[in-house]
C-alpha cells in the first residue's frame, strides 16, 4: 500500500486538501475494502489499487470545495464515491449515502462500521421514492444520469437555500441546453488523470424558477 498512500499524498497536496495521519488511514482502509469486496460484489471495474487512489478517492475529492452546508447526500453512491471521502475530510457534516442496488448498501454499512464514521447513514432506496424528513443543503451526484434526469429526479431534496453537485466527465454542452436554468460549469483537475472532468453546480432557485 505504500505506492497508494505517496499516490494519495501527492494528490492531496496537489489539491491544497490538508490531510492528519488520520485520514490517510481512513482512505486507505477504505481503499483496501473495495479490493476486497470488488471480487464478490462487482463494486468497480476498475482492478488496479493505484488506479482506485486516482480515479476515485482523488477524483472524489476534487469536489470538496463545493459542499454546503451541513447535510449532504451523495445519490447513486455505489461503492460510497464520493460520499466515504468527503465524509472522511469533513467529519463534523452529516452525510446521507443513496443507492438502490442491496449489495453495495450492505458494503457501505461495514465501509461505516469498520472506519466508525459517525456522521455517515447508508440508505438502500431509490431516489424518486426517498422522502427524507429534512432536506439536505448539498445533494451530489457522480457519473448518475444525464442532468435533465438528475435535476427532475433530485429537486425534492433540495432545501430552500440548497445546491446540487454533478460530477461530469467533458462539459456536457448538449444536457446543459436542455436544463435551461442558470448553472455554473467548474472545470475540476484529478491528479494523476488526464481526462476532462468538471462540476455542475445548480441551485434549489434555479430549478424553481426553471
Amino acid at each position: 500500500m505504500e505506492s497508494c498512500r505517496q499516490i494519495l499524498l501527492n494528490g492531496l497536496d496537489n489539491l491544497d486538501i490538508a490531510w492528519t495521519e488520520d485520514k490517510i488511514s481512513q482512505l486507505l482502509a477504505f481503499l483496501k475494502l473495495i479490493e476486497k469486496w470488488n471480487k464478490a460484489y462487482n463494486l468497480t471495474a476498475i482492478r488496479v489499487i493505484e488506479d482506485m487512489v486516482r480515479l476515485h478517492l482523488l477524483d472524489s475529492l476534487t469536489v470538496l470545495p463545493f459542499i454546503k452546508g451541513n447535510r449532504v447526500i451523495d445519490i447513486g453512491t455505489g461503492a460510497g464515491l464520493p460520499g466515504i471521502p468527503l465524509a472522511i475530510f469533513l467529519p463534523e457534516t452529516q452525510f446521507t449515502l443513496l443507492d438502490s442496488n442491496a449489495k453495495k448498501t450492505r458494503f457501505l454499512q461495514q465501509v461505516v462500521l469498520e472506519l466508525r464514521l459517525h456522521n455517515v447513514v447508508v440508505c438502500h432506496s431509490r431516489v424518486e421514492a426517498f422522502k427524507p424528513e429534512q432536506k439536505f443543503d448539498t445533494v451530489i451526484t457522480r457519473a448518475f444520469a444525464a442532468l435533465p434526469v438528475i435535476m427532475q429526479t433530485m429537486a425534492h431534496l433540495l432545501s430552500e437555500d440548497g445546491v446540487l453537485l454533478a460530477m461530469k466527465g467533458k462539459n456536457p454542452p448538449d444536457e446543459m441546453a436542455e436544463v435551461k436554468v442558470k448553472s455554473l460549469v467548474i472545470p475540476v483537475r484529478t491528479p494523476g488523470v488526464d481526462a476532462e472532468r468538471c462540476v455542475v453546480i445548480i441551485d434549489k432557485q434555479a430549478i424553481s424558477q426553471g
